[in-house]
Parts: structure tokens; C-alpha cells; sequence
């Protein structure tokens, strides 16, 4: 397809941010789901030993959550609810027929709910994770916080792999999306369809850029 028929949706560096913080979540669920359920035990084996999975585990989380805190302060204003996004969430049935509906912008409302419940649940395993995170900050809480913590962790991982899962369908489901965070690249079309205030956001700067 011709370049002049396609639009940037994200640059190298923001592609790079988002599959880092893929991985590591990949990393951090799988070997979590190798703690918390005896009978995945054999999960924790595919990184080397139990024993590496879990001095990896909290370190692979803090850096998904520094990549992901990147991703926040660069996305945030785009994933703020307006009017529009009401209208999305009320004609969700259209959604699911792959109608679109509503003049979206850079993202609809159902990226918008997966945006802001990952930074929740991210922020839960934050401050939980450094409660149980032993030797080092663990010793300092008493066992009822640890316990309370380690139950606030487990709840907040699985609401992120249910939200990833949702987000992983929704790219799978939407064709196109994929290819927007591999090459970086959609076709101008897509975007008209599938988020028309966006689309008219780039070609009203593009038109501005010209002499």
C-alpha cells in the first residue's frame, strides 16, 4: 500500500514501550500463576528454577510498571471519557456486529476501560508486591498486612490477565490493530472507519505542516 494512503498511529519508541511491558506482564503472569496454584508449579520451571522465578518475578514487575507509567503519561489525555464514548457504551451491541458508532477519536471507550483498569490493577500490585516482596521490604509489615497484601496482589493479577485477555481479543478481533503495533503503520481507511475525530486530527496536522 502507498505510503500516502497510510497514517503513523505509533512511533518506534512507543512500539518498543508497549511489547516491553508485554513480555514482562507474560513473564509476571506466568510465573505467578506458578506460586499461587500448586498444580501450575511446573510453570515456574520454564524460567531456569522455582527459585530464579521468584527472585525474578517482583523485578520483572517493577520494570513492566515503569514502561507502562511511560505508556500512561503519553496516552492519558487520549484515553480521558467524553460524550461520545457514552454513546459507544450504548450501542455496544453494534459494536459486537462490527458496526462502528460514534465519532471516535484516537481511542473508543472499550480501549479506554482496558487503559484505566491496567493502571489500577498495576498500582495494586505495586504497593502490594513491595509488602510481600521478601527479604527486602516484607519484614517490615506486620503478618496481617502481608497477609491482606498477598490477597490484594492475587485479586489484582488475575483483573490484569482477565483485562489482557480482553485486550488481546479486541486486537485479534479488529483487524489491523495488530499490524499498527508491529510496523507501526494503518491504512488511512482504518482509521476513518474505525476512529473518524482522529483521523481528521492527523489530516487537519499534516494539512497545517504543509507550505
Amino acid at each position: 500500500m502507498k505510503k500516502t494512503k497510510r497514517i503513523q498511529r505509533y512511533s518506534a519508541p512507543e512500539r518498543i514501550n508497549h511489547w516491553i511491558v508485554a513480555f514482562c506482564f507474560v513473564f509476571a503472569a506466568v510465573s505467578g500463576l506458578g506460586f499461587f496454584f500448586p498444580s501450575f508449579n511446573w510453570l515456574m520451571g520454564i524460567f531456569g528454577t522455582p527459585q530464579l522465578a521468584r527472585i525474578l518475578h517482583p523485578f520483572v514487575g517493577v520494570v513492566m510498571f515503569a514502561a507502562f507509567l511511560l505508556m500512561f503519561l503519553r496516552y492519558w489525555k487520549h484515553n480521558l471519557i467524553n460524550r461520545d464514548d457514552i454513546l459507544w457504551a450504548k450501542n455496544i451491541h453494534k459494536i459486537a456486529l462490527n458496526e462502528e458508532v460514534g465519532d471516535t477519536g484516537r481511542y473508543n471507550f472499550g480501549q479506554k476501560c482496558v487503559f484505566w483498569l491496567a493502571i489500577c490493577s498495576l498500582l495494586l500490585l505495586l504497593a502490594s508486591g513491595i509488602v510481600i516482596w521478601r527479604p527486602y521490604f516484607a519484614d517490615a509489615f506486620p503478618i496481617v498486612v502481608i497477609r491482606l497484601a498477598l490477597l490484594a496482589h492475587s485479586v489484582a493479577a488475575v483483573g490484569l490477565i482477565l483485562v489482557i485477555m480482553v485486550h488481546v481479543y479486541a486486537a485479534l478481533w479488529v483487524k489491523g490493530t495488530i499490524t499498527a503495533m508491529v510496523e507501526g503503520w494503518v491504512p488511512a481507511a482504518w482509521a476513518k472507519k474505525h476512529h473518524p475525530r482522529w483521523y481528521r486530527e492527523i489530516q487537519r496536522k499534516q494539512q497545517e505542516k504543509q507550505p
